[in-house]
């Protein structure tokens, strides 16, 4: 049974997912791919420990700390390929951005591969269902684009300004399929 409780954030209402002791999902309102990695029904519960734990870090985090990931037991649900993509988004220094096309490199290296696609990693990236927490809005383009964050432009550059990371050199795309 999957559990969920409500959050209200600066960015709008958040909904926290959990099943047995594991935070498994984190979406804002209207995100893409909303729930999607919880198969099965879920019922609101605002007395799950790992939901209040889980809000208490949010709490930390928009109040201008920079709690561990690690505070938390997280299990996404996904395969082998963007459980290892979600792992090195969990390294990416708060405040701090790489590139899509850095972690294909990382990943390459992991799977013995001399190259990866981007957009391979930009799937598993998109894919995330644990957004803010395993922090994919850290994740920009080569070029600087604000591009591909599942939770829209305006709120991934909202999370960028909030961690003080967004600079000049990077922007929002004028057009593009990640809009």
């Amino acid at each position: 049974m999957y559990r969920t409780m409500p959050y209200e954030s600066p960015l709008g209402t958040i909904t926290l997912a959990s099943r047995n002791d594991s935070l498994v999902g984190l979406w804002l309102d209207r995100q893409k791919y909303y729930g999607d990695t919880v198969p099965d029904e879920t019922v609101r519960d605002d007395n799950v420990p790992i939901l209040i734990q889980a809000k208490a870090w949010l709490d930390r985090y928009f109040a201008g700390e920079k709690p561990e990931i690690a505070e938390l037991r997280l299990a996404p649900a996904g395969g082998e390929f963007r459980q290892a993509v979600w792992k090195i988004l969990c390294r990416i220094p708060y405040g701090e951005v790489t590139t899509y096309g850095t972690i294909a490199k990382e990943m390459a290296a992991l799977m013995g591969r001399k190259t990866m696609s981007s957009q391979a990693v930009g799937g598993a990236v998109g894919h995330n269902p644990i957004s803010i927490i395993i922090p994919c809005h850290r994740v920009v383009g080569a070029n600087g684009s604000l591009t591909g964050y599942a939770g829209g432009l305006d709120i991934k550059e909202k999370l960028l300004e909030f961690e003080g990371c967004l600079t000049a050199s990077l922007f929002k795309p004028s057009q593009g399929t990640a809009l």
